[in-house]
């Protein structure tokens, strides 16, 4: 498997940057994750998949404090978002990213007025200085300068997502959030997509945590994988051991046709396989 990490700095060796632990998240009666445990490591992208109905997104959501879980601990930058004081609370979650699955673009905004509103409500810049920020964001995300006055309903699906991916970046995130990326992408913009996820992470240092179902998405940016099942994290690790894993969907998702098709797709393309 290819490997994009960056060279962690001396003081953040093996630095957990979120800690879960035996969350708990029940809607009713129906029980989505039952003593979940799970780690994100500094910068590295870590990859979660699962099954329909197997709380990914509620995952994510929980973590970055927009579904308070039942029950369990969950430590951002070693502190619990749920214990902090209001004040404290919004400048831990300013330091997460995310980037939603549909977007989430305000749809009377053009795109540089999208990327302004966070930097002029959160970080008080005026909207003149927001909006040259806003424009630098959207460049950052291989967008043209003319996108930046441009509405959401006037753009393609892969604008919309690096238009949002952009405000995701507004306030230079240490985390970021990514749920589905490439989901409703062909697989021409899908993989430019992935492209650009790693060489945003390399280039920001950022640590990255990706929900998706994308198998071509695992191989091209992932260093570890977590697979949901059974209301928990079923197995963490590196994809080639993640695979191997005795469990039935695990075998059936990797090792299907569509795995091996994604598993050859890389090979072929990767470094290692012109050695």
């Amino acid at each position: 498997m290819k490997h994009h990490q960056l060279e962690p700095h001396p003081d953040s060796v093996g630095e957990t940057v979120i800690q879960v632990r035996g969350l708990c998240n029940q809607f009713g009666t129906h029980v989505i994750h039952k003593d979940l445990d799970l780690d994100l490591m500094n910068g590295e992208i870590l990859g979660v998949v699962g099954g329909s109905g197997t709380g990914k997104t509620v995952l994510l959501r929980s973590i970055v404090g927009l579904n308070p879980p039942s029950s369990g601990h969950i430590r951002v930058f070693d502190k619990d978002l749920e214990q902090l004081p209001p004040r404290q609370r919004s400048l831990v979650e300013q330091r997460l990213g995310v980037l939603f699955q549909g977007g989430a673009l305000f749809t009377s905004l053009n795109l540089q007025e999208n990327i302004a509103v966070p930097l002029i409500e959160h970080a008080g810049l005026s909207r003149p200085e927001a909006e040259r920020l806003a424009r630098m964001k959207l460049a950052l995300t291989g967008l043209p300068p003319e996108a930046a006055l441009k509405y959401p309903a006037e753009l393609s699906g892969g604008m919309v997502k690096r238009a949002a991916l952009a405000r995701a970046l507004a306030l230079d995130p240490e985390v970021l959030f990514l749920d589905e990326p490439t989901a409703g992408l062909d697989p021409i913009g899908a993989a430019a997509f992935d492209r650009l996820i790693v060489t945003l992470r390399d280039a920001l240092g950022l640590t990255v945590f990706l929900v998706t179902h994308d198998l071509d998405t695992l191989y091209a940016t992932c260093d570890r994988i977590a697979v949901l099942a059974q209301k928990k994290v079923l197995v963490a690790d590196r994809l080639e051991r993640v695979a191997a894993t005795d469990d039935p969907w695990i075998q059936d998702y990797f090792n299907g046709p569509r795995g091996r098709a994604a598993q050859n797709a890389f090979e072929a393309h990767s470094p290692r396989s012109q050695e």
